[in-house]
């Protein structure tokens, strides 16, 4: 009867959070995925008035690349204006409700080199940026985006409400405890982690992030274990560069670029102390992650 109690109040605080988030509804806040989304819209948007602007409606827009959580790169041509620029796209990032100080950057298509850029607060407080005005030649040009701090953020939850719930789990665990094993002093015996996965002289847990090789243990970020976890069940396999990005990047909605390769190299630096492993790559296909038996 009282374990029926106890998980009736646990029942209920849970329901309670949950209409709690359901009525604060996002409030301004959002994950690294629909920053992403945002960003991408914003730059569409600003875009199609760049073409408009110049008197071209037919002209399709580029995709939105991101090389980087915080880093957006979309490619214009001669429909880049730079004198525009500033107030277009500080509209379309309020539209979209993005907030975070960003720098821009305008690279040459063909040799990268910036010819022209500004940091937000550059027009939030002067209306002005710097070489507007000045002569821009017709070309290709890149419009890098990078914000000072990626978003990762999701809606916060009353502390009383989390602290009340914790408290109570806590003591349906303790009684319930004392209940099986009578006057016995509590025991807390650390348990195996269920995921972790051995392969060669390393182990690897996807839910901790963490990967253990002969020589350290190693944090891994997010997007680092996605894929690292996807290598190992499909070991000895050759995986494509797009089933690869599919698989990693797809909930991004944008196209990810050369981050492949940055990320499988820090693996590769990670797993160079466990000699049976390897990741090869197969030029123009994708990557192999082989393992000795």
């Amino acid at each position: 009867m009282l374990k029926s109690f106890w998980l009736i109040i646990v029942v209920s605080i849970s329901l309670s959070i949950a209409s709690f988030d359901w009525l604060l509804g996002v409030s301004g806040e959002y994950t690294q995925k629909q920053f992403s989304e945002k960003v991408n819209l914003a730059l569409r948007r600003t875009a199609h008035f760049m073409l408009k602007s110049a008197g071209d409606s037919t002209t399709q827009i580029q995709p939105v690349k991101s090389f980087e959580p915080n880093i957006f790169v979309i490619q214009m041509e001669s429909s880049l204006n730079y004198d525009l620029l500033p107030k277009l796209l500080s509209e379309s990032f309020k539209i979209h409700e993005i907030n975070q100080k960003y720098d821009v950057s305008v690279l040459n298509c063909k040799d990268g080199e910036l010819e022209l850029g500004y940091n937000s607060y550059d027009f939030l407080y002067n209306n002005e940026v710097p070489c507007g005005g000045r002569r821009q030649a017709k070309g290709c040009y890149n419009l890098k985006i990078s914000f000072a701090n990626p978003v990762e953020k999701s809606n916060p939850k009353p502390i009383w409400l989390v602290s009340t719930l914790g408290v109570l789990l806590i003591g349906f665990v303790v009684w319930n405890r004392r209940k099986s094993t009578g006057n016995k002093p509590d025991i807390i015996e650390k348990t195996t982690n269920s995921d972790k996965l051995f392969f060669a002289d390393s182990s690897f847990s996807f839910i901790n992030q963490i990967l253990e090789t002969p020589e350290k243990l190693h944090d891994l970020t997010y997007r680092e274990a996605k894929l690292l976890n996807l290598f190992l069940i499909n070991q000895n396999q050759l995986l494509e560069r797009d089933y690869i990005l599919k698989s990693v990047w797809e909930d991004e909605g944008i196209t990810v670029g050369r981050s492949l390769d940055v990320f499988v190299s820090r693996l590769r630096k990670m797993l160079q102390s466990d000699a049976k492993v390897q990741i090869t790559t197969i030029h123009g296909v994708g990557y192999k992650l082989i393992i000795e038996e």
